[in-house]
C-alpha cells in the first residue's frame, strides 16, 4: 500500500509551554532536546512567536533574538517556525508598515523560515504587509484562518478567506484551531472545500488544541480530507489546554494508507527530556485537563492558563466559571471575533472587568479599540450599545479603513526613545523589542547583562519537595493506642494529636 506522508510540525518549545504553564521555561531546560528534534523528521519545529517574546523579556531575564539565533544553531537541518500576528507582530497593538517589514526582515536574517501570519479578527488587510514583507525575504509566508464558532461563520465563509490569502501570496495555508473548538467534520469540510476550490496540492496545515477532548480524531478528518501538515506536541508536554501528543498521532495512522516517517527513537528521547523537565514548572501548570465547556467560552489554551493565573493573583480563582460564561458574551457584543492574541486577551480582561466590577462599569482602552474598529473589522455587527460606551470613553469615533493606514512613520522614534535606555546596545533588534513592550524592555535593557533567570524549580528542591511527601506517608495521622504495664497490671492508652 502506497502510503501518503503527512508532515508534523512540533510545538513543545512554542505553544505547548505557553498553553501548558504560562510560557515559562527556560531555554536551558530546552537545548538538550533540540538534537533529537532536528533529527526526528518533523516538517518545522515551532519554537518563536506567540508569547515567548514576552515572556522572555517580563519573566526570564532572557534576549528573545538570541533565543531564536541559539535554536538556529542548534537545529540546523530544520525549519524553524513562528506565530507572527500579522500587522500587530508580537505586541499588542498595530504596527506602522515599515516597523512590520523591519521585523520580518530580522526575523529571517536571525534564523527564522516559515512565518505563520494571523490576524485576531481574520481581517486579511492586517496581514497582507507582513505575507508580503516575508514573501520579500524568500522565506515561506504561511496565511492563516483562526477558527472560530459562531452564527455567522459559515465552511464557504472559511473557504473565502482562504482564496484571499493564497490572492496575497500565501505559498501555504494554516487552520488554525487554538480553543479546541474544531469538530472532525467541520474541520473535513473546510479543508475539502478549500482542495477541491483552489487545487490539491494548495498546502494545508492544521494546528488543534486538545481542550475539548475531540481534536485528534479532528486531525484523522483532516488528514482523510487531504490536509498536509499537522501540529502536534511530544506526549510528555501535551493535552490539557495544550495539544495532542506526536506519538499518539504516529500510532493512530498505523496500518492506515497514512504515514508520518517521524523517527520514534527519538521520539522516546525528545519524551523522556521533557518529563523530567515539566516538574520543576508545576506550580504555573493550568488545572485543566479536559473541559468541554469550552465549546460554549471558546476560551483558547494559552488564554484559559494566563486567566486562571491572573485570577489567582488577585483572590478571584473561584471567579473563573462566572469568567468563562461572560466571555462569550463579550465576544458577541464585539461582533464575534476569533479569540486569539490580542482579541483573546482583550475580550477576556474585559469578561473579568465585567464580572469583577458590573457590565462595562470599566472598559479596558483596548476593548474600546476593539468596539470602535482600532483592530480591523469582525464579520458580525458589534453591539451599538458597547460601541457608544466605548466612543465616550476613548473620545473618538469608529473607523473603518485600515488601521495601520492611520498611523504615521515611528521607526525614527522609535529608534530615538530606545536610545536613552539604560542597557541598550544600538541593535535594530533592541528597537524592535522595545517597540513591541516598551513598559517592560527598559528593565529588561537595564537587567540583561545578569543574564537568564530560571523560575522553575530546581533538582534540589523537586527532590527536598518529594522526601518530604514521603516522610508524610509515614506521619501519624490518627490515634495510636499503646498496651502499657504498671505495677503488675496491663493499661490500654490512646495517644491522638490535640
Amino acid at each position: 500500500m502506497s502510503q501518503r506522508t503527512i508532515g508534523v510540525t512540533e510545538v513543545a518549545l512554542r505553544d505547548a509551554h505557553q498553553s501548558l504553564m504560562a510560557t515559562r521555561m527556560a531555554l536551558e531546560d530546552m537545548v538538550d532536546a533540540c538534537a533529537d528534534i532536528d533529527a526526528a523528521g518533523y516538517w518545522s519545529v515551532e519554537c518563536w512567536g506567540g508569547a515567548t517574546y514576552d515572556s522572555c523579556i517580563r519573566f526570564l531575564n532572557e534576549d528573545p533574538w538570541v533565543r531564536l539565533r541559539t535554536f538556529r544553531e542548534l537545529l540546523p537541518n530544520s525549519k524553524l517556525q513562528m506565530l507572527l500576528r500579522g500587522q500587530n507582530l508580537l505586541g499588542y497593538r498595530h504596527y506602522e508598515d515599515d516597523v512590520v517589514r523591519r521585523f520580518v526582515d530580522a526575523s529571517a536574517e536571525n534564523g527564522m523560515d516559515v512565518f505563520r501570519v494571523f490576524d485576531a479578527l481574520n481581517d486579511p488587510r492586517n496581514m497582507e504587509v507582513a505575507m508580503k514583507a516575508v514573501t520579500a525575504t524568500g522565506k515561506h509566508a504561511q496565511g492563516t484562518i483562526c477558527y472560530t464558532i459562531s452564527p455567522l461563520h459559515t465552511v464557504e465563509g472559511y473557504v473565502k478567506l482562504a482564496g484571499q490569502l493564497l490572492d496575497m501570496g500565501a505559498q501555504s495555508l494554516a487552520l488554525k484551531d487554538m480553543a479546541a473548538l474544531l469538530q472532525p467534520q467541520p474541520a473535513y469540510d473546510i479543508i475539502r472545500g478549500i482542495k477541491s476550490t483552489y487545487g490539491e496540492d494548495t498546502q494545508i496545515n492544521v494546528h488543534c488544541h486538545a481542550t475539548t477532548g475531540v481534536t485528534l480524531v479532528t486531525l484523522m478528518k483532516a488528514i482523510e480530507a487531504g490536509a498536509d501538515v499537522v501540529d502536534t506536541a511530544i506526549s510528555s508536554m501535551s493535552l490539557g489546554p495544550g495539544h495532542n501528543p506526536t506519538e499518539s498521532l504516529v500510532a493512530m495512522l498505523e496500518g492506515t494508507e497514512y504515514t508520518t516517517d517521524l523517527d520514534p527513537e527519538r521520539l522516546i528521547r525528545i519524551r523522556d527530556h521533557f518529563a523530567k523537565v515539566r516538574p520543576k514548572y508545576a506550580a504555573f501548570e493550568s488545572a485543566t485537563l479536559v473541559d468541554t465547556d469550552i465549546f460554549s467560552s471558546q476560551i483558547p489554551g494559552g488564554m484559559l492558563s494566563n486567566m486562571e493565573s491572573q485570577l489567582k493573583a488577585q483572590g478571584a480563582g473561584d471567579k473563573i466559571k462566572q469568567v468563562m460564561e461572560e466571555v462569550p458574551r463579550v465576544k458577541a457584543d464585539a461582533g464575534h471575533p476569533p479569540l486569539v492574541t490580542p482579541s483573546s486577551q482583550i475580550v477576556g480582561t474585559q469578561a473579568v472587568f465585567n464580572v469583577l466590577m458590573g457590565k462595562y462599569k470599566v472598559m479596558t482602552g483596548e476593548f474600546a479599540d476593539l468596539m470602535l474598529g482600532y483592530y480591523g473589522e469582525c464579520i458580525g455587527e458589534r453591539n451599538p450599545e458597547v460601541v457608544e460606551i466605548a466612543r465616550k470613553q476613548a473620545k473618538k469615533d469608529p473607523i473603518t479603513v485600515r488601521p495601520a493606514d492611520l498611523l504615521q512613520p515611528e521607526w525614527g522614534t522609535l529608534k530615538t526613545d530606545a536610545a536613552k535606555l539604560d542597557g541598550f546596545d544600538g541593535t535594530d533588534t533592541d528597537v524592535l523589542t522595545y517597540a513591541m513592550f516598551p513598559g517592560v524592555a527598559p528593565g529588561f535593557f537595564s537587567t540583561r547583562a545578569e543574564g537568564p533567570k530560571n523560575v522553575g524549580k530546581t533538582e534540589a528542591q523537586l527532590k527536598a519537595e518529594a522526601e518530604a511527601k514521603s516522610d508524610s506517608g509515614n506521619a501519624v495521622t490518627g490515634p495510636i493506642k499503646y498496651k502499657v504495664s504498671m505495677g503488675g497490671r496491663d493499661h490500654s492508652v490512646t495517644v491522638e494529636r490535640a
